[in-house]
């Protein structure tokens, strides 16, 4: 979508099999790559929301759409559907979710074995967070497994999959520790991981920060950073959930300004999100993967604003 309202695609993916990996395309570099995170629909209602968006986001030609997967798995069944349906119903290229959380290592084989039977070779490989969210004490599964790293050496030792990694610019919830992100990031890479997509953040500089401790330690794992615009009020607290951290205030301060017109919270959002964008870009961020919520236009309208960062060569 250009200044004027048009749509301007970007070149189609060829269905998975036969196109290039997304860690192929950022090896080769020649452009930032460009992503959308669905959630799978619990009802019709939410079945037709997320199939609008898809076909809306389809329009411009991403590198991939990633479908998540809920705490202990528990959106397991609809995640592995939706992400078929992706596979067989569309141009894009799906990448799974999966989560170690509350599952055994037989489970977690299965649903590997469920993504590969229906040509799926992409994974998103992430520990998962308890039920109740990022700050609750993690407790593997008995017969389970401890952490990321172990479940993304399970599903490289399953088959030719390219592994993606989350990555933590706001430090991970529970440890803290900027290092220790850092290295658990490249023990990952070491198990099997191609690249890394991070949380949801809104300060350049900690995902800068991040990069920079990652290639001190000798690794070249590419990181895209995650993307969410905030565009509504109440979404201020659920975004602290969702990522273990609450937003900065220069945040907080510039929607709660504007609170009390929905049209201008929203607009703030998208100004926000296309600001980061930006700044990452310059930067030399290798894409931005942006959380859409299973909702269309305040992605659409930032990935408009952002063409000419995006289309540079």
């Amino acid at each position: 979508m250009s200044g004027t309202g048009t749509v301007v695609a970007r070149p189609r993916p060829v269905r998975p099999g036969r196109a290039p990996t997304v860690a192929q395309l950022l090896q080769a570099g020649d452009r930032p790559l460009v992503s959308f995170e669905l959630f799978p629909a619990k009802d019709a209602e939410q079945h037709r929301q997320l199939w609008t968006t898809i076909r809306e986001l389809e329009s411009l030609g991403p590198d991939f759409v990633s479908v998540t997967y809920g705490a202990s798995g528990s959106t397991r069944d609809r995640t592995v559907s939706a992400t078929q349906q992706i596979a067989e119903q569309t141009t894009l290229r799906p990448m799974a979710h999966l989560t170690a959380a509350s599952q055994s290592r037989e489970q977690l084989r299965h649903v590997v074995g469920a993504y590969a039977s229906v040509g799926i070779n992409h994974v998103m490989a992430i520990r998962g967070d308890m039920p109740g969210g990022p700050t609750v004490p993690w407790e593997p599964h008995p017969e389970g497994l401890q952490n990321a790293t172990e479940l993304v050496a399970l599903v490289a030792g399953l088959g030719d999959f390219c592994i993606g990694v989350g990555a933590f610019p706001d430090l991970h919830p529970q440890t803290r520790d900027a290092d220790l992100d850092a290295r658990i990031l490249v023990a990952k890479q070491r198990a099997g991981a191609s690249f890394a997509i991070t949380q949801l953040f809104f300060t350049a500089e900690r995902y800068f920060d991040l990069v920079a401790r990652v290639r001190a330690l000798g690794s070249d794992l590419p990181i895209i950073p995650g993307i969410m615009p905030v565009t509504r009020i109440s979404q201020i607290e659920r975004f602290a959930d969702l990522s273990g951290a609450p937003l900065p205030p220069f945040v907080t301060d510039r929607l709660r300004e504007v609170g009390h017109d929905p049209a201008l919270v929203r607009a703030a959002g998208v100004d926000l999100a296309t600001t980061l964008s930006e700044e990452l870009l310059a930067g030399g961020a290798p894409g931005l993967h942006f959380i859409t919520m299973n909702r269309s236009p305040a992605t659409r309208e930032i990935y408009a604003r952002l063409q000419p960062s995006l289309n540079r060569t």
